[in-house]
């Protein structure tokens, strides 16, 4: 029988994170089946579950880690200041461990690799050291950025002081000791717990429950019920994708409140330079999984397909092969041109841009063609 790992545990993350579920569990429970909860507390504990989640979500992740859109500093101090209150590191080391994960997801080097099973992706990796720690190398970009190196170095007190002694001090003032202890328990410790969790969830569930729509590539996944909870981030599947847009849930009807928030910002003049994919390029995507999946039907089924669909869908695959080409083509000669503006004539562009528009057109017709075959080819399986 083999030993406990005793010398890799992380003794600092372990005693944290279970003194806090400890709390969460038991004292917080306890207090409000003797105190109760009054409006001030129920609203402190909605707020800091909103401010430190989203600065997670908006902050460490889509604009810190990933850079999916510019923001000014207002905004870049709130999320640092808030999201060092969930108690996730500092954003040098949460962007380091998480920029690794999409370089080596699913592989020996990624920090929360889901192969070695639920527990390690969901929160055995933060308490136990099983491989080298991430490199700060990885987030030289970052470095650069004066509060985020600022929250950084100071990265311990401006946890404990915003994430536990404000709500408790708001508390004491509202309702003396019992205030206070109450702010500290339930906007504090049990927020922290469902915020870590919250995040937790993605590098376990996400790898594990949900659909693959846009990449079976690797093990990430979609999952509308997670993204209930993680305030958008449970569209994995197209985020891994697609990890520099700005959006998680790219449909309309998807919950993404991270997207709509920094779309807010946006509009406000508090962000800017939004990333985002074009809607031609993510069907391109979902085409080719579904042109994998129909192919892996074929190949497991006895009975070989028809010949007649069998040279429709051919002939849409090659027509929207052909399309793409074509489209990639116009889109990057246009881009160029664009970004040269001093030497391109407007005539130019303006043939470049009419160009790319048709390009798009043709693109678009090849997907309704294909969308046809693959209907066609998916009635034989009915």
């Amino acid at each position: 029988m083999a030993s406990f790992p005793w010398r890799s545990v992380r003794w600092t993350n372990t005693a944290f994170l279970v003194s806090t579920l400890l709390l969460a569990v038991t004292a917080a429970p306890l207090y409000l089946w003797r105190f109760g909860l009054d409006w001030f507390q129920g609203g402190m504990f909605l707020f800091f579950f909103v401010a430190t989640g989203l600065s997670v979500t908006l902050g460490y992740h889509r604009l810190f880690a990933h850079r999916s859109f510019q923001a000014r500093w207002p905004v870049r101090l709130a999320t640092l200041l808030f999201g060092a209150a969930a108690f996730e590191n500092s954003v040098l080391w949460w962007a380091a461990d998480h920029r690794r994960h999409h370089k080596f997801v699913d592989q020996e080097d990624d920090p929360y690799d889901i192969s070695k099973g639920f527990f390690h992706a969901h929160i055995g990796w933060i308490l136990f050291r099983l491989q080298e720690d991430s490199s700060l190398e990885t987030v030289r970009d970052l470095q650069q950025d004066r509060l985020a190196a600022w929250q950084h170095r100071y990265y311990l007190p401006i946890a404990i002081i915003v994430g536990f002694a404000l709500p408790t001090l708001l508390g004491g003032l509202w309702g003396g000791w019992v205030g206070a202890l109450g702010g500290f328990l339930i906007p504090g410790v049990a927020r922290v717990v469902f915020v870590q969790h919250m995040t937790f969830f993605i590098n376990s569930f996400c790898h594990m429950l949900g659909r693959q729509p846009y990449s079976s590539r690797c093990t990430a996944r979609d999952s509308a019920i997670m993204a209930l909870f993680t305030f958008g981030e449970g569209y994995h599947n197209f985020h891994h994708e697609f990890p520099h847009d700005y959006r998680n849930g790219v449909k309309a009807w998807q919950f993404d409140p991270t997207k709509w928030l920094i779309w807010v910002l946006s509009k406000l003049g508090l962000a800017g330079q939004l990333r985002r994919v074009s809607a031609e390029t993510i069907i391109l995507a979902q085409i080719a999984e579904q042109q994998r999946c129909l192919a892996a039907r074929f190949e497991a089924r006895a009975v070989p397909q028809s010949e007649p669909i069998h040279h429709i869908l051919r002939t849409a695959q090659e027509r929207l092969l052909q399309a793409k080409v074509n489209w990639e083509k116009r889109k990057a000669e246009y881009r160029i041109a664009a970004g040269q503006k001093m030497e391109a004539s407007r005539e130019k562009l303006a043939k470049l841009r009419r160009e790319m528009h048709e390009a798009t057109e043709r693109l678009r017709a090849a997907i309704r063609e294909w969308e046809q075959a693959h209907q066609l080819a998916l009635a034989q399986f009915a």
